[in-house]
């Protein structure tokens, strides 16, 4: 059973620090390139629905394990034409058939699911052949001082923050995932601290 903190407070602090205007235009970055049948891992609040071009999309499926977040996500600002559907899920082991998304997105997501590699793999095995994986992590900073200050306070930040890791390898995970990266940005995002800032986004296809 979820905690009250996990009930009612860290879904007030993840809406306020996931949909603040530097991580929105991050999210609105790569959102808009999905197309057809998509597959948002760890949908969570939805915060990504508004970004989904319904000219291009026939349809979106979020999954996430959290039902507080699920809730949120269902009532979400979207265009009224984009058809979403949310279920309970987890991306380490995703309830559906090999190679049914021509499109999975995974925004601020790896952070926080208990097997990255894993969850990877299943985002490879549910992608159609030409699919595509459009992601944007946060993670490791490339820079060693920061690195040390991300190490020094992941073990407070994942209580606090719904077991979100910042010292995980984004693009570097991917790659070992068996996706080739086909485009890739990185930078710190402004006005956000740099040891949660390093972000990662991109175009991935299995290799």
């Amino acid at each position: 059973m979820a905690s009250l903190y996990d009930r009612w407070i860290l879904p007030r602090l993840l809406t306020c620090a996931c949909s603040a205007p530097p991580m929105m235009k991050q999210r609105a970055k790569i959102v808009p390139r999905a197309e057809g049948r998509v597959l948002e891992l760890g949908i969570g609040m939805g915060l990504n629905l508004r970004f989904y071009d319904p000219s291009r999309v026939t349809e979106v499926l979020g999954v996430d394990p959290a039902p507080e977040l699920r809730a949120r996500a269902e009532a979400a600002e979207r265009d009224a034409r984009l058809k979403v559907k949310v279920e309970d899920g987890t991306a380490e082991a995703l309830p559906f058939a090999d190679g049914s998304f021509d499109t999975v997105v995974c925004t601020f997501t790896l952070c926080s699911v208990h097997t990255p590699t894993q969850a990877l793999a299943e985002a490879r095995r549910v992608l159609k052949p030409g699919g595509r994986l459009l992601f944007c992590e946060h993670g490791l900073a490339p820079d060693p001082e920061v690195a040390r200050w991300q190490h020094r306070i992941e073990p407070v930040w994942k209580r606090i923050a719904g077991g979100c890791h910042l010292t995980r390898p984004v693009s570097g995970a991917i790659a070992a995932a068996g996706f080739r990266l086909d485009d890739l940005d990185r930078m710190y995002v402004p006005k956000t601290p740099r040891f949660a800032g390093w972000n990662e986004w991109g175009v991935a296809a299995p290799a």
